[in-house]
């Protein structure tokens, strides 16, 4: 008997972890797929509309380095944007350099949409886990 509820509970885990993962990864997943409609409709229109809007205006998605702290904390606030993040590396959005003040604006929107998806992820991982109503 208490294997099985060792099992149940692993697997409740795995669940959980996939959510989180899933909602980090494309913005609003994590809710969708407890079918928290609505709520993955705003949060993927938050977050998509941010980052487009950053890029729009010419902001630059940071690179992984060892250098500048300011840059490394841009770089951690950019990957927070999950799959939208590695297909802008992919395809080069964003690796102009920053040459006037909206740009540096839209720099901010790439780095907001970020930490907005990671607060969207752990609210699609404190609902699973029971934490959240």
């Amino acid at each position: 008997m208490t294997s099985q509820k060792a099992a149940q509970q692993e697997s409740a885990e795995s669940k959980h972890l996939i959510i989180l993962l899933a909602g980090w990864f494309i913005p609003g997943a994590g809710h969708l797929m407890q079918r928290y409609w609505v709520r993955a409709a705003f949060l993927f229109t938050s977050v998509v509309s941010m980052f487009a809007i950053g890029l729009a205006i010419g902001g630059k998605v940071y690179h992984p380095n060892t250098g500048d702290l300011l840059e490394m904390l841009g770089f951690a606030g950019d990957l927070g944007s999950g799959g939208l993040y590695f297909v802008a590396r992919l395809v080069g959005w964003g690796s102009t350099p920053v040459l006037v003040t909206v740009a540096d604006y839209g720099t901010k929107f790439i780095v907001v949409s970020g930490l907005l998806n990671v607060v969207s992820a752990v609210d699609a991982y404190s609902l699973v886990n029971g934490r959240k109503r």
